[in-house]
């Protein structure tokens, strides 16, 4: 129960963070916080343990939790090395991928069609998540597969949120109709392009999307 509390905690302070309600570098209050959630002060700090991880929170010892909203050059370069990490396991993917697999990965595409059918983006990107971490579990390399879900974490804060854009749980949707294809036909060059493109793109909506909410902030 604490657990997902912690979850649904976090998950509202980054909203609070993203639409300017805390801004780079405040400190947030553990116990004025823990007064508003109605929650013990265990699953705050597990949010903000939570938080930290994505690098939106630096928690500095006996002063208290900050936020740090990461710059769009560290972003840009975050999302370069997640986009590239993850055509590799595409690539090795297209090769290794088992029928079951392939399965799978289309299943999990039907949970993200009928979370962008509802209009949910916050199941969307469950789902989406699901769907990634099936490709990373199938190129093969469980070294790879774990750096790259190091960084799914580190970055689902700003991929979650990118899928509030107008118009982008269609447009994810149908990119990753392609990624299933060109692993359908083990075309390993195709696989990695598309899933390049699909990560770059969201790495661009989420600039857009923080430069709007920065304009409605202030």
């Amino acid at each position: 129960m604490e657990l997902r509390s912690a979850v649904n905690i976090a998950r509202s302070l980054e909203e609070m963070i993203f639409d300017g309600t805390f801004a780079d570098g405040d400190r947030l209050d553990e116990v004025r916080l823990a007064e508003q959630f109605g929650v013990s002060r265990t699953p705050l700090r597990e949010a903000l343990q939570r938080l930290e991880s994505s690098g939106l929170v630096t928690l500095i010892p006996r002063r208290g939790a900050f936020v740090r909203q990461p710059g769009p050059l560290e972003l840009l370069e975050m999302f370069e090395v997640m986009a590239e990490m993850e055509a590799v396991c595409a690539r090795l993917a297209a090769r290794r991928m088992s029928n079951g697999a392939l399965d799978e990965l289309r299943e999990a595409n039907r949970r993200c069609e009928a979370a962008s059918d509802a209009q949910d983006p916050d199941l969307y990107y469950a789902e989406n998540e699901r769907f990634h971490a099936a490709i990373y579990r199938e190129s093969g390399n469980s070294f790879l597969e774990q750096e790259s879900l190091k960084l799914q974490k580190r970055l689902r804060p700003f991929r979650r949120q990118q899928l509030r854009s107008r118009g982008r749980l269609k447009q994810s949707l149908s990119e990753h109709q392609v990624i299933v294809a060109a692993l359908a036909e083990g075309d390993s060059v195709a696989a990695a392009n598309a899933v390049r493109d699909h990560v770059t793109v969201q790495g661009e909506g989420f600039q857009r999307l923080m430069a709007s909410l920065k304009a409605i902030a202030s």
